[in-house]
């Protein structure tokens, strides 16, 4: 599961974009009891989520042309230029090179051959997210994508990651280990392959909540929608895939016992 300790290849860091950061603070505010934080005046609108003054996850503003609501994963690297070149050479689409993110760190943001985009973190004064897989906070990264054998053998190229296939319903999964340490505790996410009629390719982060059907009705009462309504999923628990008022989709998970 996820932690705080991160090796190569483990998600990292976790951001929003959206055209109103105050009124998307808000609602993740009310959902989730996350408190905003601005990163200060010469950060460009961006901040943070805090919960138990610990952070979570990060807001900023839209800056393309273009772009919708979403949010992005980071997985860390020793080198943000070399990952960077890497997923050009395996097939992947550079959108932003690699640069410095003041003395926080370095990240690049990159676009995988299925289409999922993600961001990369090379650790300076910033090392990650300060709290992961406790209420409230990321607790697992899914992909979503056309062809999960081509994503692996892309992501196993830039970070080394493992993968175990499991049986779901309707489908084969697969659960992604960083390459460091016993695979099922080093287990941080999932791919999934796309459903007809489904989305096109994306990453989703699942936060951690204690009561599944609560968190969809705050998130309806707060203007959110809902994506796939609060269902049990044996051995994982009980999830449920929401939208904030801005369309940005994220999923939240009440681990069962048994994960």
């Amino acid at each position: 599961m996820l932690g705080t300790d991160f090796t190569t290849g483990s998600p990292s860091w976790l951001d929003l974009g959206s055209p109103d950061v105050a009124a998307a603070a808000t609602y993740y505010g009310g959902v989730l009891g996350w408190e905003f934080e601005s990163a200060g005046p010469d950060a460009g609108g961006y901040g943070f989520f805090r919960r138990n003054g610990r952070t979570v996850a990060a807001i900023g503003p839209l800056t393309e042309d273009g772009a919708t609501s979403a949010w992005t994963i980071y997985f860390q690297t020793p080198d943000a230029k070399a990952t960077a070149e890497a997923a050009k050479d395996a097939g992947g689409t550079v959108r932003v090179e690699a640069f410095d993110v003041m003395e926080a760190g370095q990240m690049a943001c990159l676009t995988d051959p299925g289409g999922a985009e993600f961001a990369v973190w090379q650790p300076g004064a910033v090392k990650g997210l300060e709290q992961t897989s406790d209420t409230h906070s990321l607790v697992w990264a899914e992909l979503h994508v056309g062809d999960p054998q081509v994503a692996l053998d892309f992501y196993g190229r830039l970070f080394g990651w493992r993968s175990q296939e499991m049986d779901a319903p309707g489908m084969t999964y697969r659960v992604l280990s960083t390459a460091e340490g016993d695979q099922q505790d080093a287990s941080f996410g999932g791919v999934a392959p796309l459903q007809e009629g489904g989305h096109e390719a994306r990453w989703i982060p699942y936060f951690a909540v204690d009561d599944a059907d609560e968190i969809v009705a705050r998130s309806t009462g707060h203007g959110g929608s809902v994506l796939m309504p609060a269902a049990d999923i044996p051995d994982v628990g009980r999830i449920a895939w929401l939208a904030d008022p801005f369309g940005a989709p994220f999923a939240i998970l009440k681990p069962s016992p048994e994960m």
